[in-house]
């Protein structure tokens, strides 16, 4: 589907970018803190940590089963304020988080 390798290339790209500003961690967070009930977990990971930890392998899953995605998404505004917070000049990183939440919301 056009839309899965859209987003697959997103995905790349955010990975790229993070890793490039070295927001991209070799080591995983405890266990328990991947089942927080709040949004974006956001009580027990950062941002960066959610991205990487949950986001990006639930939708790349998402995609192996070849599952609806979701209908929507604005994950920007959080991306923004996260890389304002980092202390990173990365527009680039924004963009790709606006393009897939435009990707995810245009398909409706």
């Amino acid at each position: 589907m056009q839309q899965y390798a859209e987003l697959e290339q997103l995905l790349v790209r955010i990975e790229a970018e993070m890793r490039a500003w070295s927001l991209w961690s070799a080591t995983p967070p405890a266990a328990s803190a991947l089942q927080s009930q709040q949004p974006f977990c956001i009580d027990t990971l950062s941002f960066w940590q959610w991205v990487q930890w949950i986001m990006v392998p639930r939708l790349r899953q998402m995609m192996a089963r070849q599952q609806s995605l979701p209908q929507s998404s604005d994950m920007t505004p959080m991306a923004a304020e996260a890389v304002g917070a980092s202390g990173i000049k990365s527009s680039k990183l924004i963009d790709y988080f606006t393009a897939l939440d435009q990707l995810l919301t245009a398909r409706h």
